[in-house]
């Protein structure tokens, strides 16, 4: 497959490049710094691209068969809201171009209803990350409304506590609901959020995943 993948510098983003080329595919990397991305290989293209803006976005999406984003905010409070405004971008881009698969990385605490977790994660972890994360999740909320009102093939994936360690190469996750476990690696969150790519129970859909 032809993949763009947005944010490529970041700590999923390095990830999703890293299996995604594993895994023999075409991959563009598209970011604001492209000397971020130390890894060279022959299916690989990095390109300079604003993600905030449609009109960076286009070029980079045109012609791909699915689209993956590792953006999120760098600190709590992020005036940028990059998670919506990128969200808005590439949805417009998106359309723009015909391309309709998409993959982004959410949050677990967005899971308001508790469906799939523990008591203390959802009464008592889950309000506390919400006290400190505000603007953070607020962000990740917005970027799913504007999924939610796209007529993309879009998934959000909603991953616990990221984790810098070597992947396990298995996850647990359940659609609209959970997750169970209270971390998972970074590199597990890549993998989970290619093995969605080809998955049509998960479109439209947020998906919570764990160890």
């Amino acid at each position: 497959m032809k993949l763009t993948v947005l944010g490529a510098s970041g700590g999923v983003g390095r990830q999703l490049v890293t299996h995604a080329l594993a895994d023999g595919h075409q991959v563009t990397a598209a970011l604001r710094s492209p000397e971020k991305l130390t890894e060279r290989h022959e299916r690989l293209t990095v390109v300079r691209t604003d993600p905030l803006d449609a009109a960076s976005v286009k070029p980079v999406v045109d012609g791909a068969d699915a689209v993956l984003s590792g953006i999120g905010q760098a600190g709590r409070h992020d005036p940028l809201r990059p998670a919506s405004t990128s969200a808005r971008a590439v949805a417009e881009a998106m359309t723009a171009t015909g391309v309709r698969r998409l993959v982004v990385v959410s949050a677990a605490p967005l899971n308001r209803t508790g469906a799939g977790q523990t008591f203390l994660s959802h009464r008592v972890f889950g309000p506390l990350l919400w006290a400190v994360l505000k603007d953070v999740y607020t962000d990740l909320e917005r970027m799913e409304s504007v999924l939610r009102d796209s007529r993309l093939d879009w998934t959000a994936v909603r991953p616990p506590r990221l984790l810098d360690k070597p992947g396990e190469g298995r996850y647990r996750h359940a659609v609209e609901a959970g997750p169970a476990g209270a971390t998972i690696t970074r590199a597990d969150v890549a993998r989970a959020m290619l093995d969605f790519l080809p998955d049509t129970r998960t479109y439209g859909h947020a998906v919570g995943i764990s160890r």
